[in-house]
Formats: C-alpha cells, structure tokens, sequence
C-alpha cells in the first residue's frame, strides 16, 4: 500500500517540545506527537471505496492485512509520525479554554492526483489533549460517524469523508445518558478524511496565549495551502481570508437548512476553516419540520443549537475567530463589515435555496412570504419535512388545492388533525403557491425533475441508524452496508430501498438514539 506522504503541517508549523502522553497544558504548539493505541483485536466491518480511491488505495488493497493494521492504529505508515492537533474553543457559548484532539489522531497528510488530504483516527486512543478522558469511541458513534460523512457528501453538503470503521476489540465503558449507569460497550475506530482538520478554535488558541507569532504562522500556512488565491499581502491579507472562511461557513449552513441536518455541538472547536461539516457528535435530521428541534440531551435545555438558530450561532462563531484574528489586522472595522453583512447575504441564499426548493426558478418579490407562511403551515401539525418537500414535486399547475394537500398527506404524523382551522391554513398556502408555480416558464415534469434534485427522498435518520446500529451489535453488519448504498443516491428512487422511505416510527419517539443523543461517545 504505498501512499505519498506529504506531512506539511507537522513540518512547517511548531510541535509541541514535550513528547510524554500525558493530559496537560500544552503552550506555543500547533500539534504534540503521539502515537495510536493498538488495539487487541481490529476486525474491519466497512469501508468507503470511493474515499479509498480518493487517496490512492485500490479496491483489493482495502481487504488486505495491512490496510486493516494501519487504519486500526495497530501499525504506522513508513515514513510518517502520527500527532494530535492542539486548539481552543467555545463551547455552547462559554469560553473552555485548551481542547485539542482529545482522541482523533492524524496518521499523515498524503497527495494523490493532486489532491491532498490528511487521514486521521478517530477513537485511537488518548493524546495530551484528553483531559480526563480515555481517548476512545464507541461502535454505535462510530457507526454514526462513518455513515454519516459519506451521507453529507453525497447530499452534496461540504463535509469531511470517512474511509473505514474498524472494531478494535476491546471494549470501552461509557455513560450514554450521563445518568450514573455506565456500561461497557464494543470499541471502535474511523478513519476521517478532509484536506485539513483546522478550526476556528486553531485560531482562538494562539490568540488566546498571546503567542502572535504562532497565530500569524497558523494563518500564513492555512492561506498558502488552502486559500492561494488569496495573493495580497499584509493586514489586507487576514481580511480576505476571514472573508472566504464567513461565506464557506455560510454556504456550508445554507445546505443543512436545505436537508434538514442539526449538527448539535456547534461549538467554535467543531468549525471547519474550510466550511466543511466536521465532527458527527449527537446530529439528527428533522423528522417533523420543528426549528427548535435539537438532538443533543445535553442542549434540550436552552437549545442553543437547534435547526433554526444555526445561521445565528454561525454568525457568532464568526465572530470568535474574528477576535481571534484581530491581532493581525489591528483594525476591528474591516471584520465588523463582514460580520454584519452575514445574516444579509444568508438571508438572500436561504430564499434562493427555498426557491429551487420549491421548484421556483423567476426572482418575485412575493417569494419570501410564500416561504414564511410555508414554514409557519409546516409547523401547524407535526409534518415531514423530507416527505413533504419530495411529495411536493408531484404538484401539477392545473390541480385544484384540495389535490395539492392531498399529495403531501403521506408527511403528516397525523393526517386526522388537518381540519378546520389547520386546513384553512393549508387550503391558503397551496392557493398561493399554485398560483405561483404558474407564473413558471418550466413544464410540470422539468419543475419536478429539478426539485427532485434538490430535495432529497432519504436522509440518515436516527432511528434508521439506531436500527443499523442495534443490528451490528450482534454482529449482523447487512443494515450498515445497505445504509451506506442507499445514501450514496439519496435523490433516485432507489424502489428497493422504498422502505426506508418513511417517516419516523412510533417506537423512535422515546428510544435512546432516535428521538435524542448524548455527546458520550
């Protein structure tokens, strides 16, 4: 397996000076030198073919001894020197400070076809970024993670890939719920991929130490390697970078509304500086379109990340590397100017988004009332959201509205409860957007086609994942590998996937792992 290994961040940015593993501060380094955990036993359960081409390892290689070695942490590429990267946060609002790679870490960065990516593991054991933890994951994340990553890209949402999950053999005792009762569960370990796993907290780190010549360093290398166009120099230099890192992030926000997707743990250590999804912790889809759904127990709460204030905790992410970003720049005006025209400009993307959603191609100034009364109509009785906006394609110009509410019957949880007042308030939206659709040059069948294209039939469900995860544990890994096909065309019809083109069932509503997660993992 021979892979080209070009390590340019371990080699251009500064190491941390102490090699001992153990938690700790750890000032004035971009990363610490580590070395995986070697599990007992590692039994590779799937891996993403597609993502193995993308770095160069061939379908037959995958199989092989020494893929499973490698990836599992049992062994190290020839001429590599794996090592956890260090960076801060804010995590749901509050500064915390240090936090690193407290179990992910990074086997190389390797080129192929031009392409660069770094692979790192998650789950491989403890860094000096750990804390008290173990540095461990568990199957079922895992499970979720792996899946999840190739659903994300295939949806075509920017996001970090997943190459291989891999059973340790060993086990790892977590407390899913946090409530006093932990247990021991199977140990697990996947390969991430994306060209960098720099975060906005990389930033925040640096200049949160006053350590200006690391900060200045950590830019300069991330504007060389992955904004070259940025050609400038100077202060002016750091402002285009902030520019082009606030509209990937927005246009990164734009397509979880587009899908329904909730991150969960928005905190600024979970923010690509690349405007990729990153870290698959406690996420869900919306089942029922409710903008205050959140899936993590640990936010059910405040809801500080739910569906509908992710553009809002962007912008205010935003805002953190701004600050930390300062220093370079020496004049806050320039970052405020960005900041403030973010909600603007996701504002205007989120209408075109919800136009083609809606299969609307002509610019109307009436178009964004029609979208605030669909989206306060969704919210009348419990509806699907990923249903509804399929099933809506099926519209035809010259159906009466009554045909209209009927289409989408199939995405109410409860089809008795759209009467009277409820039915007037449908019975008003589809006149609107009847009419609207009439004003289209495009055809019925181009209409449907194009919103087909834009409004998924299947999205990962957590109670599909829970079902995938459940069978797993007794060793049935069919559910995992049908999953991962029926996500790679989550726009076809796919009829013999039809039954997972559902909504959610009762049972999901209260089972752990379906209707809320928890960050244990």
């Amino acid at each position: 397996m021979q892979l080209k290994i070009n390590n340019r961040f371990s080699k251009e940015l500064t190491a941390d000076s102490i090699e001992i593993n153990t938690s700790r501060q750890v000032l004035n380094a971009a990363f610490s030198y580590v070395t995986p955990r070697i599990p007992s036993h590692p039994k590779l359960i799937h891996v993403s073919e597609e993502v193995a081409n993308l770095i160069g390892i061939s379908s037959e290689k995958t199989q092989s001894e020494e893929f499973l070695n490698v990836f599992s942490g049992k062994s190290i590429l020839p001429d590599s020197r794996p090592y956890a990267m260090n960076y801060a946060g804010h995590q749901f609002g509050n500064w915390a400070g240090q936090l690193g790679d407290g179990r992910a870490i990074v086997l190389a960065e390797i080129e192929h076809n031009y392409q660069k990516n770094m692979l790192q593991l998650k789950g491989a054991g403890n860094t000096p970024y750990s804390r008290r933890a173990d540095g461990l994951a568990v199957f079922r994340s895992s499970i979720r993670e792996h899946l999840c990553s190739e659903a994300m890209h295939y949806l075509g949402v920017p996001t970090t890939r997943s190459l291989s999950l891999i059973l340790t053999g060993d086990v790892v005792l977590r407390d899913v719920m946090y409530d006093g009762n932990p247990e021991y569960e199977k140990g697990a370990v996947v390969c991430r991929v994306a060209p960098t796993f720099i975060r906005f907290g990389s930033f925040e780190l640096f200049s949160s130490q006053n350590d200006i010549e690391n900060l200045q360093k950590l830019a300069d290398f991330t504007i060389e390697h992955y904004y070259p166009e940025i050609l400038i120099d100077g202060k002016l230099k750091y402002v285009e970078f902030f520019q082009k890192i606030a509209d990937k992030t927005r246009k990164m926000i734009v397509h979880w509304q587009r899908v329904g997707f909730v991150h969960g743990v928005m905190n600024t250590d979970n923010m690509s500086i690349l405007g990729l999804t990153i870290d698959f912790g406690p996420y869900g889809w919306l089942e029922d379109y409710n903008p205050d759904w959140t899936p993590n127990t640990t936010d059910n709460q405040n809801k500080r990340y739910r569906f509908g204030n992710q553009p809002d905790v962007a912008q205010w992410n935003l805002y953190q590397l701004a600050n930390a970003l300062y220093p370079l720049i020496g004049e806050a005006e320039p970052l405020e100017t960005i900041l403030n025209k973010f909600q603007e400009l996701f504002e205007a993307d989120y209408l075109n988004m919800m136009r083609s959603k809606l299969g609307l191609t002509k610019v109307l100034k009436k178009d964004k009332k029609l979208v605030l009364e669909l989206e306060n109509v969704l919210q009348l009785s419990e509806t699907d959201m990923t249903i509804f906006f399929r099933e809506l394609s099926n519209l035809k110009k010259d159906f009466s509205v009554g045909c209209g509410i009927s289409i989408v019957n199939n995405a109410f949880y409860n089809p008795k409860e759209i009467s009277k007042t409820i039915l007037k308030s449908w019975e008003k939206w589809f006149t609107k957007y009847i009419d609207r659709i009439k004003l289209e040059d495009d055809s019925d069948e181009i209409r449907k086609t194009k919103m087909n294209l834009i409004n998924p039939k299947y999205v990962l469900r957590n109670y599909m994942a829970q079902i995938a995860i459940d069978a797993a544990n007794i060793e049935d890994y069919s559910l995992v590998n049908e999953l991962y096909m029926l996500l790679k065309k989550p726009y076809d019809e796919q009829l013999e996937f039809e039954k997972w083109y559902a909504k959610r069932p009762d049972w999901a509503r209260v089972k752990i792992g379906c209707s809320m997660l928890s960050c244990s993992s």
